[in-house]
């Protein structure tokens, strides 16, 4: 078992990607995104991506009117399933009470305040991963935590 993590970690290094730059994103994980994404130059967009692991909405038009609907029975389920997992990593409170990544915990909350409910705010979530992790497996870069704007007192 440990020579074949050993052998997953040097083949994921000699792909150059830093997914495991990304708070709660182990070499397993990463390894994952990569094996369940595949060669990410086939995809023309982070939109496609998202397409293509079930977390963009489908619009559907039938006798002249329009729905966005979820994307459930399509797409790569396993991505989805590895998506899904990072998303509640992203928003996971410590044993200290502090978020793992206050980003997302703050957008999480801000998406439940506007109504939607926790499965819509982690799929928001979801999306907003697939175009970092997009981005940084096209131009193999490192994750830079953004920084949290401080809400304006009014």
């Amino acid at each position: 078992m440990k020579s074949i993590e050993k052998l997953e970690t040097s083949m994921y290094r000699q792909l150059g990607y830093q997914l495991e730059t990304i708070p709660g994103v182990n070499i397993v994980t990463a390894c994952s995104l990569v094996a369940h994404i595949g060669d990410i130059h086939r995809f023309s967009s982070s939109h496609k991506l998202a397409n293509y692991a079930g977390v963009a909405p489908l619009h559907f038009v039938s006798a002249g009117k329009g729905k966005d609907v979820q994307n459930k029975s399509q797409g790569n389920r396993n991505l989805y399933s590895t998506l899904y997992f990072l998303a509640v990593q992203q928003i996971y409170l410590t044993n200290k009470g502090k978020p793992r990544n206050p980003v997302y915990r703050a957008y999480f909350e801000k998406k439940i305040s506007e109504g939607k409910t926790k499965i819509q705010a982690l799929i928001c979530i979801m999306r907003k991963l697939i175009r970092i992790i997009y981005v940084m497996m096209k131009k193999k870069v490192v994750y830079e935590l953004p920084e949290l704007k401080p809400k304006s007192v009014s």
